[in-house]
């Protein structure tokens, strides 16, 4: 990872610190997808093995409960990613036993096979041992605003326009990113924001992942398999691009993930 990125980090974690005063600091790592999220956190935890780190991809909901979701709901639903997919409950429990944590505490955190599409079994948990003296955690959509009924309106791509035609699926995602979910990012003392330089390029980003993982070069239905993926993730990406999201440090990405520049944000009183 970009030793810039992982400075820009580590001024997060100061920040956080000063927020939280005696407390132990939680920190928020967002970007979109293939951004480098993930990457840069286990990058900063390897520096600091007193750091705790999970993801909010470590707390989706089991397939069976999003196959429910969009049975009741919207269909679009059985897609895990969006606002109302990820165990909110489950998230706060481990940060409450992260902060309560002594220094001969095992506390097991959450994780999810994305091969099956559910969490592991209790066996295979990974644990943190000790009491941390930072708690990080990265989500393509932390930090992220609800939208207005204006903005809702209108489909931001073709997944939208032709299978959420009547915009439930989205008002719902809305719905939820403006109820629990924003009581859940404000745990967090300080975010850092790692900027696409557009939405286009997330695609090729995620592809690159794709095929790191599968060892292989992807097809033509591998990318528009991919496609139909991030569409999911679309609206609130774009949003969070143009400013609908609260961050403390905004670190801009070129093509490449090189930083090109990193932006103090004044944040609001909270």
């Amino acid at each position: 990872m970009n030793a810039d990125a992982l400075n820009a980090l580590d001024q997060t974690v100061a920040i956080a610190r000063e927020k939280a005063g005696d407390r132990i600091p939680i920190v928020g790592v967002a970007g979109p997808q293939g951004s480098g999220k993930t990457t840069l956190v286990a990058a900063y935890a390897a520096a600091h093995r007193t750091a705790a780190h999970l993801s909010i991809d470590d707390v989706y909901l089991p397939a069976g409960y999003r196959r429910l979701l969009a049975q009741s709901v919207h269909p679009l639903f059985e897609t895990r990613g969006p606002p109302g997919t990820h165990n909110l409950l489950q998230l706060n429990e481990t940060l409450d036993e992260l902060l309560e944590a002594g220094e001969g505490a095992q506390t097991f955190l959450p994780a999810f096979d994305k091969v099956t599409d559910n969490p592991v079994h209790a066996t295979r948990k990974p644990v943190f041992r000790g009491k941390p003296s930072v708690i990080l955690l990265d989500g393509w959509c932390l930090g992220a605003t609800a939208q207005t009924p204006e903005q809702l309106a209108i489909p931001a791509n073709d997944l939208e326009a032709k299978e959420d035609a009547a915009s439930t699926w989205r008002r719902e995602i809305n719905e939820n990113l403006a109820g629990a979910y924003q009581p859940a990012f404000a745990r967090l003392d300080a975010i850092l924001y790692l900027r696409a330089p557009s939405f286009e390029i997330i695609h090729d980003w995620r592809c690159e992942q794709e095929e790191s993982l599968l060892a292989r070069t992807l097809t033509d239905a591998d990318r528009q398999r991919i496609s139909r993926f991030i569409a999911h993730f679309e609206r609130i990406t774009r949003h969070m691009l143009s400013g609908g999201r609260r961050a403390d440090i905004e670190v801009q990405l070129d093509a490449r993930r090189n930083v090109s520049e990193v932006k103090h944000i004044p944040s609001p009183p909270r």
